[in-house]
């Protein structure tokens, strides 16, 4: 369903649950043990091995449950999961980075937005449709989409249930980099690989101080912490030392 694999500090979680990764409870308690586990990683590399990234919630589910005031009452509360867990992911200490091969429809691209950093195919699909089904991107797409998008863009895709190329969302500024599908797994990795090789408490002071509001003074506590630090003090010795 979701395969975990070490690096080093580099984690790497590979979503396979066949065909799109449709997303249900069980996926998301998979989800939750994945990022249980990876408390000693400094970057989890987010990836599929489908043809789709993930299509978000599971389509026969939806079926099974949508006609019926109970099945609706269990829908709203796979939404909710939804947005607990995605948050969670945003909250990780690890810098997160999701690999957008394929399609990322609805709860896919919002899995995606929980990410820090975004890197897509070019030929890749990318869209939050659910208006057309008379529905909204309720797992955070209308709050993450507008962050990190701009307004322009997320009212653009949600209220006109756009779906964009992984080009056009680079543009757009929804995905940060956009390359050849056939190098996009190596520049992933490579991307993960590097980042994961910088000092773990640096990468997760500075991602806490950009989720911040009013973040200066949050600045200078995480700069006195990092001062105290081994490995920083070794590190600004050495790049001093090579300086000189």
């Amino acid at each position: 369903m979701i395969s975990l694999e070490r690096d080093g500090t580099l984690a790497i979680a590979t979503l396979a649950w066949a065909p799109v990764n449709a997303i249900n409870e069980e996926w998301l308690a998979r989800l939750e043990a994945v990022m249980d586990g990876i408390s000693d990683a400094s970057v989890l590399l987010l990836r599929s091995d489908q043809k789709a990234f993930c299509a978000g919630a599971d389509l026969e589910l939806m079926r099974s449950r949508f006609e019926a005031a109970e099945g609706r009452a269990l829908m709203v509360g796979l939404a909710r999961g939804m947005q607990r867990v995605f948050a969670r992911l945003e909250r990780l200490p690890q810098m997160t980075l999701a690999e957008i091969g394929g399609a990322a429809m609805g709860g896919g691209l919002e899995l995606a937005l929980a990410c820090d950093l975004r890197i897509a195919a070019e030929t890749a699909r990318l869209g939050l449709p659910e208006v057309r089904l008379g529905l909204l991107p309720g797992a955070g797409g209308t709050q993450r989409l507008p962050r990190v998008a701009g307004e322009a863009a997320a009212r653009r895709l949600i209220l006109g249930a756009e779906v964009v190329t992984g080009a056009q969302a680079a543009q757009l500024n929804i995905v940060q980099w956009a390359v050849p599908a056939a190098e996009l797994a190596a520049r992933a990795r490579a991307l993960a690989a590097d980042i994961a090789a910088m000092p773990a408490a640096a990468l997760a002071e500075a991602k806490r101080c950009l989720g911040a509001a009013g973040g200066y003074e949050r600045e200078i506590e995480a700069t006195a912490r990092l001062l105290a630090q081994d490995e920083t003090q070794a590190r600004v010795r050495a790049f001093l030392e090579k300086r000189r």
